[in-house]
């Protein structure tokens, strides 16, 4: 049997990816985070699946899940919000996995960061404004950061930053950016990406938090901050451009 790793995308049922929905259909055994993973999902399981919220179980017991139906012999989707590669806690899952000699596969999926984009309607790279996107989040109650990634050093690089998991901190993100970014920095916050639900929240650095605070926003949340998100005048790609020689490609 094989433990997947699925990307189940950022909420809307149907942006899990076609494999993913294949082999979610094919596992007798689906794990899945209540609080994130759309329940709509649930329902492409084969009749008769063992379906197991994670939401209350701690990392033994959802390894326990993943062993016993590796000794039965039978597969297991393993459902993860957004994608597995960014923010997932799907590293110390795998270790266990490895220690338990439990095989393995990540199905990819849609992050998001990619569908609050999709609904911002911005491509986060812009020729000539900026070509970097920093993805992380900030230090409270969760795992500390290590050295050199907290949002002060991040800053200097004045790249498009996305934060995950810090829409209640949203005063101490506006507080350690501006210096770097300026008060005039195109900001948004999308909240419930992809879902019925969603909210877009759009401004600038220095009045994004107060935004943030009306709405009542405090978690499931995407932050952006960068020159990128309000970019109007800039230069066409190479990719398109007439003189681009096209017999090398």
């Amino acid at each position: 049997m094989t433990v997947y790793f699925i990307g189940a995308g950022p909420g809307a049922a149907d942006l899990i990816t076609v494999r993913g929905a294949r082999v979610l259909a094919a596992a007798q055994v689906c794990l899945y985070a209540g609080s994130l993973v759309p329940r709509e999902l649930l329902a492409e399981c084969p009749p008769g699946a063992r379906l197991v919220d994670t939401a209350r179980l701690d990392l033994d017991e959802i390894t326990a899940e993943s062993v016993r139906a590796h000794e039965a012999g039978h597969d297991v989707a393993r459902l993860h919000s957004g994608d597995p590669s960014v923010f997932s806690a799907v590293a110390e899952q795998m270790r266990r996995l490895d220690a338990a000699g439990v095989p393995y596969e990540v199905v990819p999926g849609v992050p998001a960061f990619a569908a609050a984009a999709a609904s911002l309607k911005r491509e986060l790279t812009v020729p000539t404004v900026g070509q970097t996107v920093i993805l992380t989040r900030v230090a409270e109650r969760a795992t500390a950061m290590p050295d050199g990634e907290d949002l002060a050093t991040l800053g200097r690089s004045g790249a498009l930053i996305v934060l995950h998991l810090a829409a209640r901190y949203v005063d101490r993100v506006v507080d350690e950016l501006l210096p770097h970014y300026g008060a005039d920095c195109p900001a948004a916050v999308v909240a419930y990406a992809s879902r019925p639900d969603e909210l877009i929240i759009r401004g600038t650095l220095d009045e994004i938090a107060e935004k943030v605070r009306e709405a009542g926003v405090l978690r499931t949340a995407v932050i952006m901050v960068g020159r990128t998100l309000g970019a109007k005048e800039f230069r066409d790609s190479h990719l398109y451009s007439p003189e681009r020689d096209r017999h090398l490609c």
